[in-house]
């Protein structure tokens, strides 16, 4: 998953995170250009998952 592919429709991906997973804030999910690196940091410290999980569970939002 890149950049693009994560950009592309992050409005809906974070709206169905924020469901699934109801102790995220938009800060957590908040997608900054050149900070995907940290917004995943913050899912993975939230969630306790590793950053491959979180890939993966977002590809398969």
């Amino acid at each position: 998953m890149n950049t693009t592919e994560l950009k592309g429709n992050w409005n809906e991906t974070k709206g169905k995170l924020k469901q699934k997973f109801a102790l995220l804030t938009d800060s957590d999910v908040l997608l900054v250009e050149g900070k995907q690196d940290e917004m995943l940091g913050r899912l993975q410290t939230k969630l306790g998952k590793t950053k491959e999980e979180i890939q993966k569970l977002i590809a398969e939002l």
